[in-house]
């Protein structure tokens, strides 16, 4: 099995932070809908601004709310307004198959708007994988 992107929120905002909730990470679910995660997915969360790199389930918000919210013990590795990734992967069987997906990438401004949408396309050039952007 090899393991590859799926989707992924690029520079989405930390909107608050609830070191007191059951842990996860609450996202809008139309941010969710659109990138193609699901509640309960198992993500991993990278800060831009700290550095910090952590994994955990997410949880879905109100509906509209634009929110980013580390709850439990992630709520000590960010603070409200960090600037990160969060992505989700799958397994595939073969190198073959990554031909077959599309991750879909999301782009935010500072209020966690989507600015963009993207997608990384691997496609074969003389012979080996290679990585194009397509907007």
């Amino acid at each position: 099995m090899i393991k590859i992107l799926r989707s992924k929120l690029h520079g989405i905002r930390v909107t608050s932070c609830d070191l007191n909730y059951h842990g996860s990470v609450t996202l809008d679910p139309e941010i969710c809908a659109a990138a193609g995660i699901i509640p309960l997915e198992f993500v991993y969360i990278w800060n831009k601004n700290t550095g910090v790199r952590l994994s955990t389930y997410v949880l879905t918000g109100p509906k509209g709310s634009c929110c980013c919210v580390l709850n439990g013990a992630a709520a000590r590795t960010c603070e409200p307004g960090d600037v990160l990734i969060i992505t989700a992967f799958e397994y595939v069987n073969t190198q073959e198959e990554i031909l077959q997906h599309a991750p879909k990438v999301l782009m935010f401004d500072s209020q966690n708007q989507i600015t963009s949408t993207l997608s990384y396309i691997v496609e074969l050039e003389d012979g080996l994988p290679m990585v194009r952007i397509r907007k």
